[in-house]
């Protein structure tokens, strides 16, 4: 049957190479389950109708069985009324009834190794698909750090260590400069400043007033 050989084909299937192919490995294990549950349930609707079809073969069986033995009740009963010939017509649809219960028994015997079969191909699938559910979260947190990866390593890759580093150093050379100007500046502006105090000025000239004095008086001394 086409739907239990898919069945199989899918039990079969590697899922890990199945998304080495996948443009979004993520969306196709998703895929893949969704393939199965399908499968899944097609192949129980498939069990169960085959289990439906040997139901009924056996129900056939129980009543070509029943009509034997009722074949074989009137043909004693016949033989006890001295009524042979009518014995023998019984015994002739016996015959038939018996006929009609060995085809059954080995319909029944067939069918029942097929729903055998078909039961353990649904039992193998829902194994294979419990392990692809818990697998789902493992190969998707694996197939992401794999992005991450090579996204990284297409970042480095592409980054020209040596020229950025030497942009580094002529920026820091330059931010030095302006620092080294800035505090020029600042010194200036402090000398400039304290010029234009009036206060410091004062101070200034106390201050060479008083040494003036003092150089006077030793001078006067000597």
């Amino acid at each position: 049957m086409a739907i239990f050989e898919r069945i199989s084909d899918l039990v079969r299937a590697n899922i890990n190479d199945l998304i080495d192919k996948a443009e979004n490995p993520e969306k196709m294990v998703k895929q893949i389950i969704i393939d199965m549950e399908d499968q899944l349930r097609k192949s129980i609707q498939g069990l169960g109708t085959a289990m439906g079809s040997l139901n009924q073969v056996k129900k056939q069986l129980t009543n070509a069985q029943e009509q034997s033995n009722n074949w074989q009740t009137r043909a004693k009963t016949c033989l006890e009324q001295g009524n042979e010939e009518l014995a023998k017509q019984a015994l002739e649809n016996k015959v038939k009834q018996d006929k009609m219960v060995v085809q059954y028994q080995e319909m029944c015997h067939s069918m029942e190794t097929q729903v055998n079969d078909i039961k353990a191909q649904v039992d193998m699938l829902k194994q294979k698909l419990e392990e692809a559910r818990s697998k789902q979260a493992m190969l998707v947190a694996r197939s992401q750090m794999a992005d991450a990866k090579s996204q990284m390593a297409k970042t480095l890759g592409n980054m020209d260590s040596k020229s950025a580093f030497a942009k580094m150093d002529k920026m820091e050379q330059k931010i030095e400069a302006k620092e080294a100007e800035a505090s020029a500046m600042s010194e200036v502006s402090g000398v400039e400043e304290s010029e234009r105090d009036p206060f410091t000025k004062m101070e200034t000239e106390n201050s060479i007033n008083a040494e003036l004095e003092k150089l006077k008086q030793e001078m006067n001394n000597n």
